[in-house]
């Protein structure tokens, strides 16, 4: 019998979107993200989160999964294999929700599209796209219905900050305004024609995400023009980093951070997008279970620092006595409130606003305060 080779492994070729070799030339500090090859930034973290605050941002989000549900029972499915109510979702409409284990927890949150009565659309985080494949495939199998990947078809740009909508008309007939926050319609853009156009995103702002053919050519050019649309409006191309400093502001969930296999919804504090009144789905007798027996026992909350320090992920979370209670999940600096804010799991007793906690530091605990969430909110139009 031949042993083991000791030579390691090469490490598998990292996935590149469409628009990779774009990226390069404009500049872009690439990282590996779940497996993929993506830009972190351009011109700079703070500067790209301030354009997307103040101004306009573009995102290459085509790493991100699109698997679909067609068939007489895709709403059933549907609703077994994630937690919010999609009977109540009408054609033309999303919604936020989740995966959840048979414990609770999460496989991974996801958006819900509805085509049409037998048709949905679930957009997937990207270094968990096959997983989440393999997990609605197998939990949809008692249902009439077929479950693909078409996430090598797309490629999905994301139009973010308060100037998305002046920036957009310029480059569609479809009457933008029209969309409500969490619809889609299908429209032109740029001159390609069905592309599904959705108002959603992950930055607290407004804006929208486009689902493009994923061909080299098709993508780079349609990029290209929304920057040079942009230009009036100084809008900036922005890399994952400005994309997660901007939903941390905004309390965004991120898979891997706030919400793992080990997280229930309540400790998340997502229960409001979880419909335990609906019929069976996975996860249910379990949250059930947890409510039965007193809650959660910890709870998610924003942490604002008072003293000079950041509170990065993983650092432990302390009461004033340096009693360990807890854990941040996401901290970082906020570009446009201009504090040093995270997102912690403490236990209930310790999770008030306005209660005194410390965050571990290289050793020394610095003061933090819990605060209202989210930290930023996007200020309402004026009438």
């Amino acid at each position: 019998m031949s042993t083991s080779s000791t030579i390691p492994a090469h490490a598998p070729a990292l996935s590149k979107t469409s628009l990779n070799a774009t990226h390069r030339q404009l500049g872009a500090k690439m990282v590996d993200f779940g497996g993929w090859d993506m830009p972190v930034e351009y011109s700079g973290l703070i500067a790209e989160h301030m354009a997307v605050r103040t101004r306009v941002g573009l995102f290459d989000v085509s790493h991100m999964g699109e698997i679909q549900l067609r068939g007489p029972e895709a709403l059933d499915a549907v609703q077994f294999v994630s937690m919010n109510d999609a009977s109540k979702l009408s054609e033309g409409q999303a919604h936020y929700s989740a995966l959840l284990t048979e414990l609770g927890t999460f496989v991974d949150d996801i958006l819900v599209h509805k085509f049409s009565p037998n048709d949905y659309l679930l957009v997937v985080n990207a270094g968990t796209r096959p997983k989440d494949y393999s997990w609605i495939k197998q939990h949809a199998q008692r249902f009439h219905c077929h479950v693909s990947d078409y996430s090598a078809h797309y490629s999905q740009l994301a139009i973010q900050g308060p100037q998305a909508l002046d920036l957009l008309k310029k480059l569609t007939s479809v009457e933008l305004e029209k969309i409500k926050n969490y619809w889609f319609v299908w429209g032109s853009i740029c001159g390609v024609h069905n592309v599904l156009i959705s108002r959603t995103g992950y930055t607290g702002e407004d804006g929208f995400e486009i689902y493009i053919p994923s061909d080299e050519a098709t993508t780079t050019r349609v990029w290209n023009e929304i920057l040079e649309a942009g230009r009036e409006f100084d809008i900036l191309p922005c890399g994952l980093g400005a994309r997660n400093t901007l939903r941390l502001e905004a309390s965004m969930a991120l898979y891997g951070h706030e919400i793992t296999d080990e997280t229930n919804v309540f400790e998340a504090g997502l229960d409001r997008f979880c419909k335990l009144d609906k019929p069976e789905f996975l996860g249910q007798a379990a949250l059930r279970n947890v409510l039965q027996n007193g809650g959660a026992q910890r709870r998610l909350v924003g942490l604002e620092m008072i003293e000079r320090g950041i509170g990065r992920d993983g650092y432990p979370v302390c009461t004033l006595d340096s009693e360990e209670i807890g854990v941040v999940t996401s901290g970082s600096p906020a570009p446009f409130l201009k504090k040093n804010i995270a997102l912690a799991y403490v236990p209930v007793a310790h999770s008030s606003v306005d209660i005194e906690l410390a965050v571990k530091i290289r050793g020394q605990n610095v003061r933090a305060r819990i605060v209202p969430q989210p930290f930023y909110r996007r200020p309402k139009k004026q009438a």
